[in-house]
């Protein structure tokens, strides 16, 4: 049976994720929690994947090697950067580049040496399912987080965007380092701390990886506020509901 793998960014989502695998059993490798159970009908590990690029690499390692995971699926929050990408907006990642990969003058600025190239693709066919399965929730987010907390966050028709997700080993919080950002790669929708570490592992491993993340801020000077809150009660039910929906629409293998 397939292995599929679920990294989340934040402890909530991952506390979210345990509470409807009814059988998941606790593994231990290197230093991290590794959940093992069922998922709608399902074979799923789910892990905390732990924050930034080194980290988040070396969890998506051992989900490759040790756990025969062949489909992995990243959810979490990121920083808007794209026009009209607002928060509470979800972005699913068709590509992945880390903004702060600088080789130069040895290689082009964002490439990452020896593979010719700064872009990995996410993969389409299970990006596609994964925009899919986020409109379908978003047209009835306030049936996953109530009417009262789209009120509050003034979330009003939240939108999915497909493009180009940035990932680098900073939070992003100033109106400054996201104008220089949109400067740089003018097609980036959002920015994060892990997607595209996992993406270069899974490139090499050969094995299908999309990303979906809701917008939490714009990246700015305000990016900090209300982040936990949001994140409890806005971020971890979206990825709940997209995962799930997504797993009870993918065929059992």
């Amino acid at each position: 049976m397939a292995v599929i793998g679920i990294m989340s960014a934040m402890h909530e989502e991952l506390a979210a994720v345990l509470a409807v695998m009814p059988d998941e059993q606790r593994v231990q490798v290197a230093g991290r929690d590794f959940w093992v159970g069922h998922w709608q009908g399902h074979s799923v590990v789910a892990v905390l994947s732990r924050i930034g690029k080194v980290a988040a690499a070396t969890t998506a390692t051992v989900l490759l090697e040790r756990f025969g995971v062949d489909t992995l699926v990243f959810t979490g929050v990121a920083g808007g950067l794209g026009c009209g990408v607002r928060v509470g907006d979800v972005v699913v990642a068709d590509g992945l580049v880390q903004h702060d990969m600088d080789a130069s003058p040895l290689f082009p600025r964002h490439e990452v040496p020896l593979y010719g190239r700064a872009r990995f693709a996410a993969d389409a066919d299970l990006a596609v399912q994964l925009a899919k399965a986020s409109e379908q929730v978003l047209a009835n987010a306030a049936l996953h987080l109530g009417a009262s907390t789209l009120a509050e966050f003034q979330l009003h028709a939240p939108k999915v965007h497909q493009g180009l997700i940035l990932s680098g080993d900073r939070f992003v919080s100033t109106s400054d380092e996201s104008h220089a950002l949109r400067q740089a790669l003018p097609e980036a929708l959002a920015v994060e701390m892990e997607g595209a570490a996992v993406a270069q592992v899974c490139h090499d491993y050969g094995v299908p990886f999309a990303a979906v993340r809701t917008i939490s801020d714009r990246a700015d000077d305000a990016a900090h506020t209300d982040f936990q809150r949001f994140i409890r009660e806005v971020a971890s039910r979206y990825s709940l509901a997209i995962v799930s929906q997504w797993l009870s629409q993918r065929a059992l293998g």
